[in-house]
């Protein structure tokens, strides 16, 4: 193998440990380390992770409805019959849903906004999933809205801007309370944490 190959080989493996640093929680010495396991390990880890990533890029899709990922156009939460359909819980991602569903606090449907409001970045109302929010409430017959949107400033300010949107909807907003660290996101939160907080959720409107 020539010096060029090589030095190309190399590059790739580089390619790949600066891709999975930009992934959360992971920086440039984890995404290292990651490689080099994947690499070291390959027959029991490699070969497994590229079908299942192949299959997730053919298959994986959001939902029609509330956004969250599926391998139909409607998700197992939005077309699960036993549901109720009448609230809705707000989240910022499916992450979010997920840990809020695994708690099994919540027996309702959700809505993913794809992100919170962040002038400072460029991402204003029309870059998150809110008018699909505003069409569920007008035609699903909604009776109340959870918004799970975290205490960071940018969970505060997004759930600000929805309840000045949606006052004129004669839907209850409630929010989640106590367990809830200033800070806090979801999906770092335990289940007995969310729970807790879902429980004691106390009202907008």
């Amino acid at each position: 193998m020539n010096s060029q190959n090589k030095k190309e080989k190399l590059s790739e493996i580089e390619n790949l440990i600066k891709i999975f640093s930009k992934m959360p929680g992971l920086g440039p010495r984890s995404a290292r380390r990651l490689v080099f396991h994947l690499i070291k390990k390959r027959k029991i880890f490699m070969v497994p992770l590229i079908d299942s990533l192949a299959i997730v890029k053919e298959s994986v899709k959001n939902c029609d409805l509330c956004g969250n990922i599926a391998l139909e156009n409607i998700c197992e939460i939005c077309s699960d019959f036993k549901r109720d359909k009448s609230i809705i819980c707000v989240v910022e991602e499916v992450s979010d849903l997920w840990a809020m569903d695994r708690s099994g606090a919540f027996g309702g449907v959700f809505h993913v906004l794809g992100g919170l409001l962040s002038p400072l970045d460029g991402i204003g109302p029309e870059k998150l999933r809110i008018d699909n929010l505003t069409q569920r409430l007008k035609t699903e017959g909604v009776k109340e809205l959870v918004l799970a949107l975290g205490t960071t400033v940018a969970g505060q300010t997004t759930a600000n801007y929805l309840l000045h949107e949606l006052s004129g909807l004669n839907i209850k907003i409630t929010s989640l309370a106590q367990g809830v660290p200033v800070g806090g996101e979801l999906d770092y939160l335990d289940d007995s944490t969310i729970i807790a907080a879902f429980n004691d959720r106390r009202s907008y409107l």
